[in-house]
């Protein structure tokens, strides 16, 4: 029984697609880890902090996670995630996907949190409230990166993939053999 390598890969086409897919998504992962913002100039919380704006947060962290859940969900239904390469590069994207699902409800603490400071009975719960949004915002952002980095090992993993592509180039097309010339088929005396 001989196995044919070129069953491993997945096609160039789709490798590439799904890097592109990859990518965009990495990028949007990390811009929102890098745009959120809850400390003001000064690096402390600000004295009212916008609850619509840390909603806000909550609402494109569960976006970005919603349409990493549905490319995971569409490579895991496909034949390629299978492969070797593709049992690889669908771990990252579980892995980013679930890392991801968390970013939203810390954002939307952050956001509930805010909304009690007004209400907090004195400096130190006060205190207490801001250290409270502070960390639930920094692990929100974390959650982010660390899901744009899966992202990133993924297409990794997929470029590498493609190097091996170019070990299987698809072979000229088979031409049969010149028939030969009709002639005579004998020799005359």
């Amino acid at each position: 029984m001989s196995s044919d390598p070129r069953h491993e890969l997945i096609p160039r086409n789709a490798t590439l697609h799904l890097i592109n897919s990859l990518g965009a998504l990495q990028s949007r992962l990390r811009s929102a880890a890098e745009q959120t913002h809850l400390l003001d100039d000064a690096g402390r919380v600000p004295a009212t902090p916008s609850y619509a704006e840390l909603l806000q947060h909550a609402a494109e962290a569960q976006a970005l996670s919603r349409d990493l859940l549905q490319l995971t969900a569409d490579f895991a239904r496909s034949s390629h995630s299978t492969t070797r390469a593709g049992t690889t590069v669908l771990a990252h994207l579980a892995t980013a996907a679930t890392i991801s699902s968390h970013a939203a409800p810390a954002f939307a603490e952050t956001a509930e949190t805010a909304l009690s400071l007004p209400r907090s009975a004195g400096p130190t719960a006060r205190q207490h409230s801001e250290n409270r949004m502070v960390i639930d915002h920094a692990t929100a952002r974390a959650y982010l990166r660390r899901s744009s980095d899966s992202l990133r090992d993924a297409a990794r993993e997929l470029n590498d993939h493609l190097d091996i592509h170019r070990f299987f180039r698809p072979s000229p097309p088979q031409q049969s053999p010149t028939p030969p010339h009709p002639g005579p088929s004998g020799r005359h005396r």
